[in-house]
């Protein structure tokens, strides 16, 4: 499955306790492979992102139950890679021509001949990890996206070229309009991208179907916080979890939660170096995604108010500007490098106007 709706139909059960093995594969589901040159990604397939595994239905579990999934180990393939999509990411505006690295994997390290002397250390996790939405909730999601898109705003509406199942997504599907995009994540998870979903964390999704309808994919073998090239290491993996129901709790649990021991202590860089961002901005410049909004209120504007996405935008930019002159990497290179590695981390939300953003990149991968 490439899409999201209830009336696609589980193809396994399991039950609560038992351990269940997911095998993904790459977000793009392509043929990436050391050899993938720039052109291969112009030429992908935007269509098929992502292919899920599942959905799986979890025997005993019902709407309103809260699925607590514990991620017990991710084998990673012996390929992966990171791109850069004309049109996407967090500077599109800036990158503009496709790019591709491909990364050598084994289960401690990452290292590619397109980024020489950066070593990434294995940290993998399900980027794309969730349950099936019910039908009320395909509704009112459909609903307030349409509102979105009618603003302005960007959304990625239902599609039906390259869905999968065909036969409930495809282009003559019975719910080709209505089967949803996994691009962004919502209130049924989906793709979440949060790096700190390592081995050993357990993240309570809250059921909308009987069954649940657990789906993985999009499993990344190390990932900075914002991924802001667009991808992390992308990769096709072996994901094994194990699953618990907690009965009647989805009130409790409207959203996705996540708990768990002391990995974000061992995801934490012993060696960094950081860059901090502030909402300013040059006169006449309007930040991509604040284009569908007020744009002549805030074009003439240095400075944005409380505006963490410019803050962060700017902390980015200096991160990447630090490893060109300092690292020898071309833009490209850094760019990458960032989506894979540097973490970005909010400092404060109260000094107004300028909310302040961290670009913490760990030194340690630099070889010496």
């Amino acid at each position: 499955m490439n899409r999201m709706h209830p009336a696609i139909k589980p193809v396994s059960r399991a039950n609560p306790g038992q351990h269940i093995v997911f095998e993904t594969r790459d977000a793009f589901d392509s043929d990436f492979n050391l050899g993938s040159k720039p052109e291969d990604v112009s030429a992908a397939d935007l269509n098929l992102v992502h292919p899920l595994t599942g959905p799986v239905f979890i025997e005993g579990a019902q709407r309103g139950d809260v699925l607590a999934v514990t991620l017990l180990d991710v084998q990673p393939d012996d390929y992966g890679y990171t791109v850069i999509v004309p049109g996407f990411g967090f500077l599109r505006d800036r990158f503009t021509k496709p790019f591709i690295a491909n990364w050598k994997l084994n289960r401690k390290e990452a290292v590619s001949d397109q980024i020489p002397g950066v070593v990434i250390p294995f940290n993998g996790f399900m980027g794309t990890v969730g349950v099936l939405p019910g039908q009320p909730e395909v509704a009112t999601i459909l609903t307030r996206e349409a509102a979105l898109q009618s603003a302005g705003g960007v959304v990625l509406t239902p599609q039906p070229l390259g869905a999968l199942p065909s036969d409930v997504c495809g282009q003559n599907g019975s719910s080709k309009n209505e089967c949803l995009r996994t691009i962004p994540p919502r209130e049924n998870g989906g793709n979440m991208d949060i790096k700190q979903m390592v081995v050993g964390t357990t993240l309570l999704l809250p059921c909308f179907v009987d069954g649940c309808g657990l789906f993985v994919g999009d499993v990344h073998f190390a990932q900075g916080d914002g991924e802001v090239s667009g991808t992390a290491i992308e990769m096709g993996a072996t994901v094994t979890l194990v699953t618990e129901i907690r009965k009647a709790q989805a009130a409790k649990v409207k959203v996705p939660h996540f708990e768990g021991g002391d990995q974000l202590i061992r995801l934490a860089p012993t060696e960094f170096y950081a860059t901090t961002g502030f909402p300013l901005k040059a006169k006449g410049q309007i930040p991509p995604y604040h284009t569908y909004l007020d744009s002549q209120k805030i074009g003439p504007l240095e400075n944005l108010s409380e505006d963490l996405m410019l803050a962060a935008r700017n902390a980015l930019i200096e991160l990447i500007d630090w490893m060109v002159v300092e690292k020898g990497l071309t833009p490209e290179q850094a760019y990458v490098v960032a989506s894979v590695a540097a973490d970005l981390r909010i400092g404060n939300v109260v000094d107004v106007p300028n909310y302040a953003v961290s670009a913490i990149l760990p030194t340690t991968i630099f070889r010496k």
